[in-house]
C-alpha cells in the first residue's frame, strides 16, 4: 500500500506544477485521498463485504467530493486533479498513468446490473475537465478527451476527442508514437483545431479562390470580345474576417 502511495504523490508532484512537496500533496489532496480509500473501498466489495466498502465510498464523496463506486477499478498512479464533482461508475476500468479532472462522469447508458455499463480508460488516458464519458466502451491508450466534450462511442488510441457529441480532432493510425504520449493538461493538444472549423476555413479559402478565378474568366471574356450580361455587383468575401468569425 506505501508503495503505491509514494507512486501516487510522485506522480502527483510530475503532473501538477503546483504540487510543492509530498506532504501537502498527501494532505491537501483530494484526488489522492479519493483514490487511497477507494482501495479500502475496493478491498470491501471484492472480499463480499458490500456494505461496507459502500459506506467507505460513501464517506469518501463527503470528504473529497469524488464519488467512486467500490466495485470500479483503478490502476496505479491515477491523478484525480481538484476533483470536485467527479463520478466513476460500478463497472469502470481505469488504467494506469491516466488523469481525471474535475466534474468528470465514467458513467453508463445502460440499467443491466451485472453488465459492463462503464467505460474502459487504457493507459495514459487524460479526460478533461467537465467531459462525459458514457456507455461501456474503451478510450484507447494515450487518448484525450477535451474539457466537457461527450463521448458516446470509442475512443482510438492516440487520438483526441472534442465536442457535443465528441468528435475526434486527430487520430494516430498505427500505435501512438512517443511524442503523442507527452502530458497535456485538461487533454488540450498543440495544433488541435476542431474538425468542424478547419472545414469552413478549407471552404472559405475555397470560395475565395473560386471569386478570384471567376473574376479572371470575365476579364478574358471582356478583352475577347465576348459580350458578357452586367451582373450586379456585390461585396467581395473577406477571407481573414471571416476566418476570424470561425475561430
Amino acid at each position: 500500500m506505501f508503495d503505491h502511495l509514494r507512486e501516487d504523490i510522485r506522480s502527483i508532484i510530475e503532473r501538477d506544477p503546483a504540487a510543492r512537496n509530498g506532504w501537502e500533496v498527501l494532505t491537501c489532496y483530494p484526488g489522492l485521498q479519493a483514490i487511497v480509500m477507494h482501495r479500502w473501498a475496493h478491498w470491501c466489495w471484492i472480499h463480499g463485504l458490500k456494505w461496507l466498502g459502500r459506506f467507505i465510498s460513501y464517506l469518501a464523496r463527503i470528504i473529497t467530493g469524488i464519488e467512486i463506486h467500490p466495485g470500479a477499478t483503478i490502476g496505479r498512479r491515477v491523478f484525480i486533479d481538484h476533483g470536485f464533482g467527479v463520478v466513476i461508475g460500478e463497472t469502470a476500468e481505469i488504467g494506469d498513468d491516466c488523469t481525471i479532472y474535475q466534474g468528470v462522469t465514467l458513467g453508463g447508458t445502460s440499467l443491466h446490473a451485472g453488465a459492463k455499463r462503464h467505460p474502459t480508460l487504457e493507459r495514459g488516458v487524460i479526460i478533461g475537465a467537465g467531459a462525459k464519458v458514457l456507455g461501456g466502451f474503451t478510450v484507447g491508450e494515450y487518448a484525450k478527451v477535451g474539457s466537457n466534450a461527450v463521448v458516446l462511442k470509442p475512443v482510438p488510441a492516440g487520438a483526441t476527442a472534442v465536442g457535443n457529441p465528441a468528435h475526434l480532432v486527430q487520430k494516430e493510425h498505427a500505435a501512438p508514437s512517443p511524442s503523442s504520449r507527452f502530458f497535456s493538461a485538461y487533454g488540450v493538444t498543440a495544433n488541435g483545431d476542431d474538425p468542424l472549423s478547419k472545414a469552413l476555413h478549407s471552404l472559405i479559402t475555397h470560395a475565395v479562390a473560386q471569386e478570384e478565378q471567376i473574376e479572371r474568366l470575365s476579364a478574358a471574356m471582356k478583352a475577347a470580345g465576348l459580350s458578357c450580361p452586367d451582373i450586379k455587383a456585390c461585396d467581395k468575401l473577406d477571407q481573414a474576417e471571416l476566418n476570424k468569425l470561425v475561430e
